[in-house]
């Protein structure tokens, strides 16, 4: 049996994926300066001698918080929808979305059809 079946929940496996991503997520948030409340305790010294380097250093940081950010949404979102049923929905056109998408991508929310469609537009 693999890791994402389980003879009670089929779900289980994604639920608890999810969860230790988003424990992954939060962690990196914080040890980087960022909690919860999105606030930033990162401290740049305005008087360093190479202010590009430290301009440098904040614009990589402030994308990578901007990553992670959008990565807890994503797997809030997919949490969310394993509460209210509709985990593995494709929510463009409502189809099962095929279960190696989903081990691949446990927060995908299209299946491959739509999503095909959506990035053609």
């Amino acid at each position: 049996m693999d890791e994402m079946s389980s003879d009670k929940d089929p779900q289980f496996g994604y639920r608890e994926l999810l969860e230790r991503e988003k424990s992954s997520l939060t962690g990196q948030l914080t040890e980087i300066g960022y909690g919860e409340t999105g606030g930033s305790r990162l401290d740049y010294d305005s008087n360093f001698a190479d202010s590009s380097q430290v301009t440098a250093e904040k614009s990589e940081t402030e994308a990578l918080v901007t990553e992670l950010k959008t990565a807890l949404t994503d797997v809030n979102e997919a949490l969310l929808r394993l509460e209210n049923g509709t985990y593995g929905l494709c929510q463009a056109c409502g189809r099962q979305i095929a279960q190696p998408r989903l081990e691949a991508i446990p927060t995908v929310k299209y299946c491959i059809d739509c999503a095909s469609g959506q990035k053609k537009r």
